[in-house]
């Protein structure tokens, strides 16, 4: 097989498609192969993948969406700190429509609280710089490839003595998630396509459980069709027994087999794990990151509230798209009372989101 050097090159396309259907026809069973990144997820979808492989060749989407896994209980308390008096509100635009228990960010918005949109938590601590006599909580969600950049601010903030600048740390790590994947009885997993963004903060070693102790393959992919196609040509060779299962780093342009020490560096200096609640999957022990003691003065989770027992929206199967155990299609909601402009649950609002992605290239 060709080395994907022209990630963009159609020949290499068609190339790459002959070959999977080529390897299709040796596997005499349905494979499932995860991809476990939001970006991918919409990549797959626009560049209508699914609709070209082999039937016996399922492509299946994870809890790659940070918005999308934020449980409700994450959001209640935002949504509860921001009606305290002298406080401000700052997150990234995704997370701005994601309803709540009984809201949402946006909802709160229109009836006085004071909530805005950033691009970078270091616009919320410049913010808080400048208005030392309000409270701004940054809302830190994302994986590990938000995480680094969220401490690195902390940090800045307790060198810098802003006080008034908080955090109210949703992270997660996704090898917890795909492992608790893994080992759920109902669920089939042939292969992982894993997430490129994260990996270039953790590199491959966290994906190595996954081919040694389940014999489950991984590889690394870019965002390119090309990036993708190249991926199910390593994982069904893997699959197909003709190498043995490992973690492949298709992405080698971008992603090295340690990952950014550096990065990692700063993200544990200021979190560290902890058991995280996830939307779909429930607890999942040290997959989130939380504010250590010694930055607690920045930790919104200190912020004293009286915060509603989580709601979940009956008959929304967000949770169950996030474990790739239904499809968009599958809820009674998709399409009809749930749509970009009324979203019933987050997968729909978030521009990671399996159910925005099928609303916006795969309807039927």
């Amino acid at each position: 097989m060709p080395h994907n050097r022209g990630h963009k090159n159609n020949n290499l396309a068609d190339i790459l498609i002959w070959e999977i259907h080529r390897l299709s026809k040796t596997i005499k069973k349905q494979i499932r192969l995860m991809e476990v990144c939001g970006t991918h997820t919409m990549a797959i979808s626009r560049s209508g993948l699914r609709k070209i492989l082999p039937d016996n060749i399922c492509l299946i989407s994870g809890p790659g969406c940070p918005v999308c896994v934020s449980p409700n209980s994450y959001l209640d308390r935002a949504i509860a700190i921001s009606n305290l008096e002298k406080t401000r509100i700052f997150t990234f635009g995704d997370m701005f429509r994601v309803p709540s228990s009984f809201s949402s960010l946006e909802k709160q918005r229109s009836i006085g609280a004071k909530i805005d949109t950033v691009y970078s938590p270091l616009d919320a601590f410049e913010f808080a710089r400048t208005h030392p006599d309000e409270t701004i909580v940054f809302l830190g969600v994302g994986f590990e490839t938000t995480a680094p950049s969220v401490a690195s601010v902390i940090k800045y903030a307790a060198v810098e003595n802003v006080r008034n600048f908080l955090v109210l740390s949703g992270h997660r790590l996704i090898p917890p998630a795909m492992q608790t994947l893994v080992l759920d009885r109902n669920h089939s997993i042939d292969g992982f396509i894993c997430p490129g963004h994260v990996s270039v903060v953790i590199g491959a070693e966290p994906y190595k459980i996954f081919p040694e102790k389940y014999g489950i393959p991984c590889v690394i992919t870019g965002f390119e069709v090309c990036d993708i196609l190249e991926a199910i040509v390593h994982l069904l060779e893997m699959v197909s027994g003709r190498k043995k299962p490992a973690v492949y780093i298709q992405y080698s342009r971008c992603v090295s087999r340690n990952g950014n020490p550096s990065a990692r560096k700063i993200m544990f200096d200021v979190f560290e794990p902890v058991d995280a609640e996830w939307r779909g999957l429930d607890m999942i022990a040290q997959s989130g990151l939380r504010i250590k003691n010694k930055y607690s003065d920045f930790d919104a989770e200190n912020i004293p509230v009286s915060v509603i027992k989580p709601v979940e929206k009956k008959g929304c199967l967000c949770g169950m798209v996030l474990k790739g155990m239904a499809l968009p299609f599958d809820c009674k909601f998709f399409g009809r009372t749930c749509t970009p402009e009324h979203p019933v649950g987050p997968c729909m609002v978030s521009s990671e989101g399996t159910c925005a992605a099928y609303y916006a290239y795969e309807k039927r």
